[in-house]
């Protein structure tokens, strides 16, 4: 069963118990996607509204957006759970043969990359609702659109705390060019979310 489909209670107490799954990066996806809601409802509470007649375009965009990104969420939470599985097994495979030991490290590279570009890939989604927050933030439901500003805090906290399960994998990783993939992405998903998120916050302060 997928942990959306759980009671808040059910997720929680799952989360809180001693059970490897869901981490951090499930965590922060689950996170996310109540920031790409958030950014939504402001959306949806633009569309039709009298006064609000040149932002519908942009607010159909911000709203289709978002519900993609929350979909996108969902499964990107199912495979981090997933990744640990995976790495789990690599690292339970034989060792006591030259042969045992090359399948395992290479079993265990696969399964530490793969760690390692799920959260990753959760980071990224971030970074598209801070995108879209950015967007609506001018332009949304000014009764709403404190809204927007959660959104934004929530999806770069996401983001940065989705991170630490990329970080978390990179003393494990020996491709040094994936290695230095992560790094590059890292330092350029954190300056420009929090450039997004100054964008969003200030045009959201302006109109409270």
């Amino acid at each position: 069963m997928s942990i959306y489909e759980k009671s808040l209670n059910e997720y929680l107490e799952v989360a809180a118990s001693k059970s490897a799954t869901p981490g951090g990066g499930s965590v922060s996806a689950v996170v996310a996607a109540n920031a790409a809601a958030m950014v939504s409802m402001v959306a949806n509470l633009t569309l039709g509204k009298k006064g609000y007649e040149d932002a519908q375009d942009l607010a159909q965009k911000v709203a289709d957006g978002c519900a993609r990104i929350i979909e996108d969420l969902k499964d990107l939470t199912a495979r981090d759970m997933q990744a640990f599985g995976i790495f789990m097994d690599a690292w339970r495979m034989p060792s006591d043969t030259d042969e045992q030991k090359a399948a395992k490290a290479d079993a265990m590279e696969k399964a530490a990359q793969n760690a390692s570009q799920v959260p990753l890939d959760i980071c990224k989604k971030c970074l598209e609702i801070l995108e879209y927050a950015a967007e609506i933030a001018p332009v949304g439901n000014k009764g709403a659109i404190s809204d927007v500003g959660v959104g934004a805090y929530i999806a770069e906290a996401a983001l940065k705390a989705a991170m630490l399960s990329v970080d978390i994998n990179l003393p494990s990783i020996k491709t040094a060019s994936f290695k230095e993939m992560l790094v590059a992405e890292r330092a350029r998903l954190f300056t420009e979310a929090e450039e997004l998120k100054v964008l969003a916050v200030a045009d959201v302060k302006k109109r409270l």
